[in-house]
């Protein structure tokens, strides 16, 4: 049974199934495995483009969304008066996506990706501006009370001035709060919320929700979004943000029926962050350094590992680096904030305020502050046992830095003995600050699954293609499929009859990088 038209084997330059079966299973002639190879590659990826591409065409198909065709007074007030400095080119371009998708009559489904500091949360509430202009309220959507309570506030900062209400709904929340709120989105008066998973409470009922922003996506469920869409009878449009940059190969794979922005320019003036790695026996000198950034009025963090099968353990790690850490930083000089996950929301928020505020000069924390965290006087951040981090994990942290004027530096502290694959993370971070050059080096070294979280590791179990080592096999795959659905979305031409019955054949699921 052959599964590729003869047109399209001829344009590919492919060999038939039967043959390639026969060279790769008894391989004698190595030009022609290398040819049966190439063949069987291109099939899996050739069919795996093809059922994004038709899982896109019937999503557009099917969705419809609110027109949004007015640029308003909200927004042009904000733009005229509140933006402090110019936008980059990058913001301007993805405002100007994000505008044409959403006057289109069809729902958005856009991921908007940029490196921690590229200006993601500007561009949201331009959008969100957009919504509220036409009629509609806006929402954002944060993993975590910190982040969201972080999104609040800078928002609120930036809307300064202007006629428009902001508020924010939490796990944290008093009843009496939640009600006014409530209250307040049914009946329209509220235009615009941050929030947590509060959001999806069947409680927080919407007068007409017309936008509806993701941070960090991957952290939600899909059950979890797909409550928010049902909030409305016609489906909000959606932005998905993340500072988590994905690699170009699993952008065509995975989010293929996503349209794709990226912020890929960093505001002016951001100085790049300086990245060193230095073995524990040179700790003395680093204290040293902290002592001296200290100095300077600036501040510093100091992160350990979680290591989730122990709470226990990380927090004895912590501890011991407290009180070590107190030994060099004696009070009343110093003052040290400490924060990890076993605390109370309320103690964790107070001792992250007086670090915000600049009470404390060091703050001691386990990944929480992984995202979340905003302090552009904090010039210095320590890694311990970098080692046991993500290369994606180690960009976040250093991201916490770098978001003042002021050179920032980020030290990877590491034990003497490393794997092979843990000297290659800690040397990928010092030789380089972009999020994408990190991410592809990141799926290069944990392959595409553990990259992509467990549950979704199914998409890419390939038989025989290799989505990070054949990159080049799937972008002509991937124009191919293009190719294809463009002359015959519906595969209905005799031509493409072969397609449709292997299609037929293939049970895999295709719902899984849906975002509504």
């Amino acid at each position: 049974f052959e599964n590729i038209p003869p047109y399209l084997r001829e344009e590919e330059k492919l060999i038939e199934l039967k043959a390639a079966l026969q060279w790769v299973h008894n391989p004698v002639d190595v030009d022609k495995v290398k040819k049966a190879r190439y063949s069987l590659k291109f099939d899996e990826l050739f069919y795996l483009q093809l059922q994004m591409g038709l899982s896109k065409i019937r999503y557009i198909q099917k969705s419809g969304g609110f027109i949004l065709p007015e640029v308003g007074e909200l927004f042009n007030t904000f733009y005229k008066n509140n933006i402090p400095f110019e936008l980059t080119n990058a913001q301007k371009r993805v405002v100007k996506e994000l505008r044409q998708d959403m006057k289109t009559g069809l729902q958005m489904n856009r991921l908007v990706q940029g490196d921690v500091g590229s200006g993601k949360t500007l561009v949201a509430l331009l959008t969100m501006l957009l919504a509220v202009d036409n009629g509609y309220q806006a929402c954002l959507m944060a993993p975590t009370e910190i982040l969201a309570q972080q999104h609040y506030v800078s928002l609120k900062d930036m809307l300064k001035g202007l006629p428009v209400n902001l508020v924010l709904l939490t796990g944290s929340s008093k009843a009496a709060e939640r009600r006014q709120i409530s209250t307040g989105l049914e009946s329209g008066e509220i235009p615009l919320i941050v929030g947590t998973h509060a959001l999806l409470e069947d409680k927080v009922k919407f007068k007409n929700l017309g936008l509806a922003v993701i941070d960090e996506q991957h952290r939600f469920g899909v059950a979890q979004r797909a409550k928010l869409w049902k909030k409305n009878t016609t489906p909000p449009h959606v932005l998905v943000m993340t500072a988590t940059p994905i690699p170009r190969t699993l952008a065509m794979t995975v989010y293929g029926d996503l349209e794709i922005s990226v912020i890929d320019e960093l505001p002016p003036g951001r100085k790049p962050i300086k990245t060193v790695h230095r073995f524990d026996n040179r700790r003395e000198e680093v204290i040293g350094f902290m002592r001296k950034q200290i100095a300077l009025g600036r501040q510093a963090y100091m992160v350990y590992p979680l290591i989730e099968e122990s709470e226990v353990l990380d927090y004895k790690n912590l501890m011991e680096g407290f009180d070590w850490l107190s030994h060099y930083f004696p009070k009343p000089e110093y003052q040290i904030s400490i924060v990890h996950g076993q605390m109370k929301a309320d103690v964790k928020e107070f001792e992250m305020q007086r670090f915000v505020k600049g009470e404390t000069q060091i703050m001691i924390a386990t990944t929480v502050i992984e995202v979340g965290v905003n302090v552009p006087n904090a010039s210095v951040m320590v890694v311990q046992s970098a080692e046991k981090f993500g290369l994606s994990q180690l960009h976040q942290l250093r991201g916490r830095v770098g978001r003042g004027a002021d050179q920032s530096y980020c030290i990877l502290m590491s034990g003497e003995k490393l794997s092979k694959e843990a000297r290659e993370r800690l040397s990928t971070m010092v030789q380089t600050n972009d999020g994408f050059e990190i991410a592809e080096a990141d799926l290069r070294l944990r392959g595409p699954g553990d990259v992509l979280g467990t549950q979704q590791s199914g998409i890419v179990n390939l038989k025989i293609a290799d989505i990070v080592k054949d990159q080049a096999i799937l972008s002509r795959a991937r124009d191919a499929a293009i190719r294809v659905l463009d002359e015959d979305p519906e595969l209905q031409n005799p031509k493409n009859h072969v397609l449709q019955l292997t299609l037929k054949t293939i049970q895999k699921q295709s719902t899984w990088s849906k975002i509504s």
